[in-house]
């Protein structure tokens, strides 16, 4: 008798089956597709060309790259740690600040790794819920007090929120970090998606001794399968990080490259997403508008997404989802990202070729009308 698969092995051929679909347009994990700026590319050619990748990177990061993440989070006398994408740098964290006995709060939804790597060092995991217009669709000051005691060890804040993509002020921000001094905890800003948000402003700001960022060339400059992203933390704080890392041969020496890369053309790059995200926005916010039922809870979105809701519809998420992967487009079903409200909504990211846009905006009404009937859904992830 056959066993049956392991989860793991499911999860796996489910992406592998994504990423061997030919000309697939991906419109769900916030990735940036947009064509790479030359000098990046040109920065990923020398190193291979050089053999740089022979030898290993510096245990830290190359100092010109930490030095430069630094200088464009604008928190002088910090120290970054470059790692193997954000999600790596929030794993380090939570294996400096979590044990069993100790609390890590963040929101509802969130992103769910950090509170995976949480519950791993033996932390109960505390999800204040926003999905909610009462609120904003964002955490308050007083909700979050009212969740934290002396057990807190962190509290995670994604900001931008993904997947909603609220943008925090700096009075909010503020009131977060003094919350965080009351209770002795750390504030976690996992900053992602900053650089698509007006406004934003890093925790080291407003909290330099009392916080740490995390930030990803992932979204914003399109690294994603490069895996590189850093984390950013106060001098003091330096020590206890970094003795909890995994990553003590360095990233990817060709990944530091291209970062460099990027972050000297950062003010034109962006300025080039920014607005093919922005355009992106506006095409499905008009083609929502043209399907009875379908919402965009969250206007404007501070990330390269927007969560488009389909409980109004009467359809569910993964039906919707199933329909546009069998037209090789990926979308994200809300239960990606949270238990509690994940049968509201789909996320679309919008960092990506207009014309994939295109084709998600002119399949709506049809697969709205599709996903009605659909009943057999595979598992998705």
């Amino acid at each position: 008798m056959a066993s049956a698969a392991s989860p793991a092995l499911i999860r796996n051929r489910y992406f592998d089956d994504l990423a061997a679909t030919p000309g697939l347009y991906w419109l769900g994990q916030n990735t940036n597709h947009i064509e790479s700026h030359p000098a990046v590319r040109e920065a990923m050619i020398r190193a291979i060309e050089d053999g740089a990748f022979n030898a290993y990177a510096p245990p830290l990061g190359v100092e010109a790259l930490r030095a430069a993440i630094v200088a464009d989070l604008g928190t002088p006398g910090a120290e970054a740690v470059v790692t193997e994408g954000g999600v790596s740098a929030l794993a380090l964290v939570c294996r400096a600040r979590c044990r069993p006995g100790t609390t890590f709060v963040t929101t509802d939804p969130t992103w769910k790794w950090p509170c995976q790597f949480a519950r791993q060092q033996g932390a109960e995991v505390i999800e204040i819920p926003i999905y909610d217009p009462a609120c904003g669709y964002r955490l308050t000051a007083e909700a979050l007090r009212a969740h934290v005691d002396e057990r807190t060890a962190i509290i995670y804040l994604v900001d931008p929120n993904n997947p909603l993509g609220i943008r925090y002020t700096r009075d909010e921000i503020e009131s977060f970090a003094a919350i965080a001094r009351g209770c002795g905890a750390l504030l976690v800003h996992d900053c992602t998606y900053r650089d698509f948000a007006e406004g934003h402003v890093p925790a080291l700001q407003v909290a330099p001794e009392g916080a740490v960022v995390s930030v990803s060339f992932s979204k914003w400059l399109g690294l994603a399968g490069l895996r590189i992203g850093a984390l950013v933390t106060p001098a003091g704080l330096l020590d206890e990080m970094t003795s909890r890392t995994t990553s003590v041969l360095g990233a990817s020496v060709v990944a530091q490259a291209a970062a460099r890369a990027g972050l000297s053309v950062k003010g034109e790059w962006m300025a080039r997403v920014r607005a093919v995200d922005g355009a992106n926005k506006a095409m499905i916010q008009e083609a929502a508008a043209g399907v009875e039922g379908l919402a965009l809870p969250v206007l404007p979105s501070h990330g390269n997404f927007l969560v488009l809701e389909t409980i109004g519809a009467g359809i569910r998420p993964e039906a919707l989802v199933e329909c546009y992967r069998r037209r090789g487009i990926m979308i994200r079903q809300g239960t990606y990202h949270t238990a509690r409200f994940g049968d509201r909504f789909v996320k679309v990211s919008t960092s990506v070729p207009g014309p994939w846009v295109e084709a998600f905006c002119e399949l709506l009404p049809a697969l709205v009308a599709e996903a009605r009937t659909l009943n057999d859904v595979p598992a998705q992830f």
